[in-house]
C-alpha cells in the first residue's frame, strides 16, 4: 500500500501495484502528449491511467470503458490486478499498432472534438488495429458535402467538396451538378485547423490555401464529428504523401509536423500604415509560420494585409512600444517590428496581450530562416 499526502486532499491509501503504475504514469505525463494534469482518473476496463479532461469522454462509451478515480473511489483486487497487467504503454502497443504516421494525435490544447475522435477512434472503432477502417482518410480520395460559410453574406451553405491526391487538389463545387469548380486548393499549399471558437460551431474547420501567393480562407463545418474529423485527417494524408514524393529522403518524422500546422498566435491589434501618419485601426491578426496576416474580421476570407517575418539574422527584430513620435493610437501597449525596409506599428489593449504578442514575434525571429523562405520573403518586397 502506499499512503499519499496530496494537494487539497484527504491522505489517500493506494494498493500498491495501482499505487507504482500510478507513479510511473505521472512521471511520464507530458511526455509525448502534453498532458497538463496529473492522470488522476483511471479506465479499469482498458488498464490505463486518463486524465480528468479524458475521463469525460472515456464515460461516454461505457461499452468500451470505465472509469474510475484512483484517489477518490475503492478498488477490487481484481481490478487492481487487470491495470497492473496492463497499462498505458500496454494500451498503446495494442490500440495504435497500425496508426498511420499522418494521423493527427491531438493533445490536451486541441479542442474538445480532436480529442474525443481520437479517443473514439483508438479504442471504440479500433481504426488502427484494424487498417480497413482507415479507409475514409486513408484511400487518396475522398467526396462529400460540407457546410460552407458564404465570403460575402457569412451565411453556411451545403457546398461539394472532393480531395483528390491523383490531381493533387482539394475542390469545391456551388452547385451539385456543377462541371467545374469554385475553387481549386492545392496540396501542396493546403492547411487545415480547427477553430470552434472562431467559426462559432463544435465541428469548425478552416482550411486555407494559396491564391496569388495571398492567403485565402474557408470555414467549414460538419454535423457528424467523426466526418469533419475525417475529412481533416484525409487533407493531412494527402499532404503527407505529396511531401513523400517531393522529399524523398525525408523520415517521417521530419514530414510530419508539415502536414498541418495551429497558428502561433490570433487577436486584436491597432496598427497604422506605412506612412505612420494614419490613425489606428482595430484589426484581427493571425501569426500562421512566418506570415502575420490582418483581416478586419477574423472570419474575412482575404486577409487586409500580410507582412513576412524574418529571422534575426536578416534584420529583423521586435521591439517593445512605440516611437515617441507616434499619435493616433487608442490602445497604449505598444510593438515595433523592424524589417530591412520599414518598421510596422501595433498597439494591444492590455500588457498581457503585448507580452504574448512580443514573445510570439521573438519565437518567429529567432528561428532560422529555411532556403525556401527566402522565395516567401522575395515575393513580399515585390508586392505591388
Amino acid at each position: 500500500m502506499l499512503l499519499m499526502n496530496l494537494p487539497g486532499r484527504e491522505l489517500v491509501l493506494l494498493p500498491a501495484a495501482l499505487s507504482h503504475m500510478w507513479v510511473k504514469t505521472v512521471a511520464a505525463t507530458g511526455d509525448r502528449r502534453g498532458s497538463r494534469t496529473d492522470p488522476d482518473w483511471a479506465s479499469h476496463s482498458l488498464g490505463i491511467f486518463i486524465c480528468l479532461s479524458c475521463s469525460g469522454i472515456h464515460r461516454n462509451i461505457p461499452q468500451v470503458s470505465r472509469v474510475k478515480s484512483v484517489r477518490l473511489d475503492d478498488w477490487d483486487d481484481a481490478q487492481v490486478e487487470f491495470m497492473a497487467s496492463n497499462g498505458n504503454n500496454v494500451a498503446k502497443a495494442k490500440y495504435e499498432s497500425k496508426m498511420p504516421p499522418f494521423y493527427y494525435k491531438p493533445t490536451y490544447l486541441d479542442c474538445q472534438l480532436l480529442r474525443e475522435q481520437w479517443i473514439r477512434a483508438k479504442y471504440e472503432r479500433k481504426e488502427f488495429i484494424h487498417s480497413e477502417k482507415q479507409e475514409p482518410y486513408s484511400a487518396g480520395y475522398r467526396e462529400g458535402f460540407l457546410w460552407k460559410r458564404g465570403r460575402d453574406n457569412g451565411q453556411f451553405l451545403s457546398r461539394k467538396f472532393v480531395l483528390s491526391e491523383r490531381e493533387g487538389a482539394l475542390k469545391y463545387f456551388n452547385k451539385n451538378d456543377a462541371k467545374e469548380p469554385k475553387a481549386i486548393m492545392k496540396i501542396e499549399h493546403l492547411n487545415a485547423t480547427f477553430q470552434p471558437a472562431k467559426i462559432g460551431n463544435p465541428h469548425g474547420l478552416q482550411i486555407t490555401y494559396l491564391k496569388d501567393n495571398s492567403t485565402r480562407n474557408i470555414f467549414v463545418y460538419h454535423e457528424d464529428g467523426k466526418e469533419i474529423v475525417d475529412w481533416f485527417n484525409a487533407i493531412r494524408a494527402a499532404r503527407f504523401h505529396y511531401l513523400q514524393v517531393a522529399f524523398p529522403g525525408a523520415s517521417d518524422s521530419d514530414l510530419v509536423p508539415k502536414l498541418s500546422r495551429n497558428y502561433l498566435k490570433e487577436g486584436y491589434m491597432e496598427k497604422t500604415g506605412p506612412k505612420q501618419t494614419e490613425g489606428f485601426k482595430k484589426r484581427w491578426f493571425t501569426m500562421d509560420d512566418r506570415r502575420l496576416m490582418y483581416f478586419k474580421d477574423p472570419l474575412d476570407a482575404f486577409a487586409r494585409g500580410e507582412v513576412f517575418i524574418g529571422s534575426k539574422e536578416n534584420s529583423y527584430k521586435v521591439l517593445e512600444g512605440l516611437p515617441p513620435s507616434t499619435q493616433g493610437n487608442h490602445w497604449q501597449h505598444g510593438i515595433t517590428i523592424v524589417t530591412p525596409d520599414r518598421k510596422f506599428l501595433f498597439a494591444c489593449e492590455t500588457e498581457d496581450d503585448q507580452l504574448e504578442w512580443i514573445n510570439t514575434f521573438q519565437k518567429v525571429i529567432s528561428r532560422p530562416m529555411l532556403p525556401q523562405e527566402y522565395a516567401v520573403e522575395a515575393h513580399f518586397k515585390h508586392k505591388p
